[in-house]
């Protein structure tokens, strides 16, 4: 893999991926982190792949324009908790505390990031395993462990023998699609595929599934723009 450096203001860095599956050279600019990628046959020239990113670089700077900016945690910002929008204020409290319309933190807390993060954490553990236990107790099928990381590639994941993955950044999005992911996962429990069989069973979990599914294609990768590390 190497880099190449677009001039302007700013410069743009798009990474060269080399992959043997390559029949021609493509750009993807990642709704996560903006990070551009230009992937190329295995055997093609970089200057090939050179020239191509000069060529698409007004595409790939509409692209990064186009995304949502990135949200340091800190007093002041907002984030989202269930869908609701809460702005994180500093208060004289001794633990993190959720409010209706706020996250209140200790006046001074050291590495508040990390702090709100794990907070946020707990909270999309005792909701996602709720919602496991329900739809699996209704599906009739019980569940393994549960796990959950901080993932970009994936909402959730069900292992063959049954264990749970979550993002637990899900905890961000409003309770129906933490829900409908929960679902998603436990029908893998009777169905390891994404047959009509599975969208069935997924169905009968989550009745109207499809809108929570919407909006995580169309809103999950921002998600992402809220900076819990530090």
């Amino acid at each position: 893999m190497g880099i190449i450096t677009l001039p302007g203001k700013p410069e743009v860095e798009v990474t060269l991926r080399r992959s043997a599956r390559a029949r021609r050279l493509s750009l993807r600019v990642s709704g996560v982190d903006g990070r551009v990628t230009l992937t190329m046959p295995r055997f093609a020239p970089e200057r090939e792949a050179r020239n191509f990113a000069a060529e698409k670089a007004g595409w790939i700077r509409d692209r990064l324009a186009e995304q949502a900016p990135f949200v340091p945690v800190e007093p002041g910002a907002e984030i989202p908790v269930e869908g609701v929008l809460r702005r994180v204020e500093a208060a004289p409290v001794r633990r993190i505390a959720l409010e209706p319309q706020a996250l209140l933190v200790p006046e001074g807390a050291t590495r508040l990031p990390a702090r709100l993060g794990a907070f946020l954490r707990e909270i999309a553990r005792e909701r996602l395993a709720e919602a496991s236990a329900r739809h699996a107790a209704a599906l009739g099928r019980p569940h393994g462990r549960i796990t959950l990381r901080d993932t970009r590639s994936r909402w959730g994941s069900c292992s063959h023998e049954g264990n749970l993955m979550y993002s637990w950044r899900l905890i961000l999005a409003p309770p129906e699609v933490l829900d409908y992911v929960a679902a998603h996962e436990v029908a893998h429990l009777a169905h390891m595929d994404h047959s009509p069989r599975f969208w069935a069973a997924c169905g009968k979990l989550c009745p109207g599934y499809e809108a929570p599914r919407r909006w995580l294609r169309q809103h999950g990768a921002a998600l992402h723009r809220y900076g819990f590390k530090g």
